[in-house]
């Protein structure tokens, strides 16, 4: 073997090292990136992580948390507290009305103490009384149905 192809194998091997130490190194999951990615985050100053920790403090105390989406249906008994709805009307020359952008939405708070916003139909928002506490079925922040005492309204 002459002594360039010689160096060429070691540089190409070297190379290759180099390439897997920076992969392993600096991949998503690597336990250096996690103490690498603390040094260099911004939030790491003391006025920074004091207001970080005061403002979960206030979202704690107001029972505002985040709202679970996922793709299966969630039962939880809740309470109506609060109806709202979007709306835009719409009269032309001839005396016809109507309704464009429709968007209604109820609140419910849980028995937990958590505020729900559900998206529903015009009927369900109509017929859903306020303080009636039952059983609210949902998915994707969208109603299936609110099932109390006296009935069952279905979206």
């Amino acid at each position: 073997m002459t002594p360039q192809l010689k160096n060429l194998l070691i540089l190409l091997g070297s190379i290759v090292v180099l390439l897997l130490l920076i992969i392993l190194l600096f991949s998503g999951g690597s336990p250096f990136r996690r103490v690498l990615s603390i040094f260099l985050e911004d939030s790491g100053s003391p006025e920074n992580g004091d207001r970080m920790v005061n403002s979960s403090r206030r979202r704690g105390a107001s029972g505002e948390q985040t709202q679970k989406s996922t793709s299966e249906p969630i039962v939880v008994m809740a309470t109506l507290i609060r109806k709202s709805d979007d709306r835009v009307r719409v009269i032309e020359s001839t005396g016809q009305v109507r309704l464009e952008d429709e968007y209604y939405e109820l609140v419910f708070m849980t028995r937990k103490g958590h505020k729900l916003k559900i998206e529903c139909s015009a009927e369900a928002y109509d017929k859903i009384p306020f303080n009636q506490q039952g059983s609210l079925t949902y998915k994707r922040n969208m109603l299936v149905k609110f099932k109390y005492y006296e009935d069952t309204i279905l979206n």
